[in-house]
């Protein structure tokens, strides 16, 4: 057990619209900004802040402990801290878990998080819903309120920014055994470790590659199957990756989307996408499946979606799954390939494992196609 207890200095949090909240600077001292967004999960902090999807973003979180169970390394989702920065009520500078090897506190400082503590994030949150998501910007070091808004002034809206970039490998890399029965061609939009561990799990071996990687050299892997990997970002930007989703899905090879692997497969098929009022991030979102009529609670963190209007349009395209909460399209499937995507995040970190089943429709989809593949004399 490791307990500290501190006086912390003074923190603002100023949104876009010029709403303030004045709180206690957590991690670095310092002025970071980004869009704001919130987060409903009750466990899985450290998942959270390094999931890739979240680039660009500063998160509040909604449970009034943070930080209380440490750091632990094998709960991490990527190499660094993918936030922009956090917003909590009650921060914790140590932690109450033996497996755990840090404090929040010292993680954030190691990676230069800015955070604010001791605001009252129910009303955020109230605020936000209401309001819409904004750009936000936290400071623990300039006060001065003026100043604070010219420099929020300057940072670019979410809508129209591609970030898929900033956080996709920039070498390609092979994951698992490369001894086992399949082989997955894993394109890097932002992915999470745990996409990784599912699908080596169920006998595949991956090559990752990064998010501008062609045709052409995906295909000289001889792949299986092809996962489209979950990222940050808007997809309607991203034209030279749906293009290259367009000519994957043209292959016949099955194709996995999660996330934004999903907005890009839709884009591919003339399906828009269209920024959320708020956005869908937590652990407890209900999603039904349209195809067993059964329902799951899933993992999300997504502020885009697809547009159903434009699906009514195509009919080579499925809805599978539907959110429960607001009716958003949250999975679709191409009628004869063996091609679909969700909206969500089955590989369940942070999250309950009720939608861990896509991933084992995905290697049936592998195993279907190779099966019906003439034999090599």
């Amino acid at each position: 057990m490791q307990l500290k207890y501190k006086t912390k200095p003074k923190a603002i949090l100023l949104l876009e619209d010029g709403k303030v909240f004045e709180g206690k600077a957590a991690g670095k001292i310092g002025t970071t900004t980004g869009e704001i967004c919130f987060n409903t999960g009750m466990t899985g902090y450290q998942e959270i802040f390094t999931d890739p999807s979240y680039y660009g973003q500063i998160v509040v979180m909604n449970n009034v402990h943070v930080g209380n169970y440490g750091i632990e390394a094998s709960e991490i989702e990527s190499d660094s801290i993918k936030i922009s920065g956090m917003i909590c009520k009650k921060f914790n500078d140590g932690f109450s878990r033996k497996r755990a090897q840090q404090s929040l506190e010292d993680y954030f400082l190691n990676d230069g998080v800015v955070a604010i503590s001791d605001v009252d994030t129910r009303a955020i949150v109230r605020y936000i819903r209401d309001k819409g998501a904004m750009n936000c910007i936290i400071s623990s070091e300039n006060m001065d309120i003026d100043s604070l808004k010219a420099q929020l002034a300057k940072v670019p809206k979410m809508e129209g920014l591609e970030l898929s970039s900033k956080v996709s490998t920039t070498k390609t890399y092979e994951f698992g055994d490369s001894t086992s029965s399949y082989k997955v061609a894993v394109l890097d939009y932002g992915v999470k470790k745990n996409i990784l561990r599912c699908l080596t799990e169920r006998g595949c071996f991956l090559k990752v590659f990064p998010m501008k990687t062609s045709k052409e050299d995906i295909l000289a892997f001889n792949p299986d199957g092809i996962m489209l990997a979950n990222g940050p970002g808007d997809p309607g930007v991203m034209k030279d990756e749906i293009a290259i989703v367009k000519s994957l899905v043209e292959t016949g090879i099955p194709i996995f989307g999660i996330c934004l692997g999903h907005q890009l497969l839709a884009e591919s098929q003339g399906i828009s996408t269209y920024k959320l009022h708020a956005g869908h991030r937590g652990i407890n979102h209900p999603v039904k499946n349209i195809i067993t009529g059964k329902c799951e609670i899933t993992s999300q963190n997504h502020g885009f979606t697809i547009n159903v209007d434009d699906i009514a349009k195509n009919p080579e395209i499925e809805i599978t799954h539907v959110n429960l909460n607001d009716e958003t399209i949250e999975g679709i499937r191409i009628k004869n390939k063996p091609v679909f995507s969700v909206q969500y995040h089955p590989e369940s970190c942070p999250g309950p494992l009720d939608s861990r089943y896509l991933f084992d429709d995905f290697v049936t989809n592998i195993k279907t196609v190779k099966n019906k593949k003439p034999a090599i004399a």
